[in-house]
């Protein structure tokens, strides 16, 4: 597609995703919620790119929550809020790229993991601090200096993660395209090459590591701000693993795929939990598998090869 016909198909989809929220009232905190992951994802899919997975993501949501639960007292402002943990995120992201960004393959996925669980440990061992598992509550916030009802406050969440995931979307797709981009991809299968041309491979990862951490702190800062309450479940390995299951159901064709999957699932999961409580995990985990086994590309792919096929008849 072309970047007019993407921004077209971006505005359809938020237009969508709006109506939806204002017919059915509930939808606001499940969207919003989904958009928050699909931004972390979207992250997830420039290391995609590279070859890498990181199953430690998690690391950065969680930490711009906690960001913004610990400063939301004495800084409501959610517009004040939204860029200080992410950048929050994106210093931690730094500091941890600047070792990661050494290894491949399973062993950075691992690592990743392994930083993820031990920040989740010190969530909920510090309960001095974090309150452990009992979490922290966000305060009241404001928006532009103003006041909201809980209902304003929750059309301004969701408005506001549409403006992030169309931002975040337009970005990495021209990053995507941008000569960095295209060294991020050929670090896949040519990082010996590279380095022949002097273009440090580990710069390349660790640029995009940043720019993953960044973009998952500002899920996390949405998803402080809707559910109103943090807890160190939010670092939890599982936490992580949902990431990466929703980059695999949505697919990393396109920048669409993040938030496709990540509105898939959270749909399936609240119907599956509401209809089938004790057995909604089997439900995800089918639906999984035969994406896996049927839609290697994806519920994007599975979109694209749709269209595709009904152009040719």
């Amino acid at each position: 597609m072309n970047r007019n016909a993407d921004l077209a198909l971006a505005l359809l989809a938020a237009a969508l995703i709006l109506s939806l929220s204002w017919a059915v009232p509930w939808l606001r905190f499940v969207m919003t919620v989904a958009l928050a992951k699909g931004l972390a994802v979207l992250g997830i899919l420039l290391l995609l790119r590279a070859g890498q997975v990181s199953f430690g993501h998690a690391l950065y949501l969680a930490l711009a929550a906690y960001v913004v639960a610990f400063a939301a007292a004495r800084v409501p402002e959610v517009l004040v809020l939204l860029p200080l943990a992410a950048l929050s995120a994106a210093a931690i992201g730094l500091v941890v790229g600047l070792f990661v960004s050494r290894y491949r393959a399973i062993f950075f996925g691992m690592l990743n993991l392994a930083l993820s669980m031990v920040f989740y440990s010190i969530l909920d061992k510090f309960y001095e601090v974090t309150r452990g598992g009992d979490g922290v509550r966000v305060a009241t916030t404001k928006f532009a200096g103003a006041s909201l009802s809980p209902e304003q406050q929750s059309w301004a969440l969701l408005c506001l993660a549409l403006v992030l995931a169309i931002t975040f979307g337009a970005f990495v797709r021209r990053y995507l395209s941008s000569p960095l981009g295209s060294a991020l991809s050929a670090l896949k299968t040519r990082e010996a090459r590279l380095e022949f041309m002097g273009i440090p491979a580990r710069r390349v990862l660790l640029s995009a590591y940043v720019i993953s951490a960044f973009m998952a702190g500002c899920g996390g800062v949405l998803i402080a701000l809707s559910t109103r309450h943090v807890t160190p479940a939010l670092a939890y390995w599982t936490a992580s693993g949902e990431l990466v299951f929703i980059a695999v159901l949505g697919g990393a064709g396109s920048v669409f795929g993040p938030f496709l999957g990540a509105l898939a699932y959270e749909l399936t999961r609240t119907y599956a939990a509401a209809l089938v409580a004790d057995a909604w995990q089997m439900i995800l985990g089918a639906v999984l598998l035969i994406v896996i086994l049927f839609a290697p590309g994806g519920l994007w792919g599975v979109g694209r090869a749709l269209v595709l096929r009904g152009r040719q008849t």
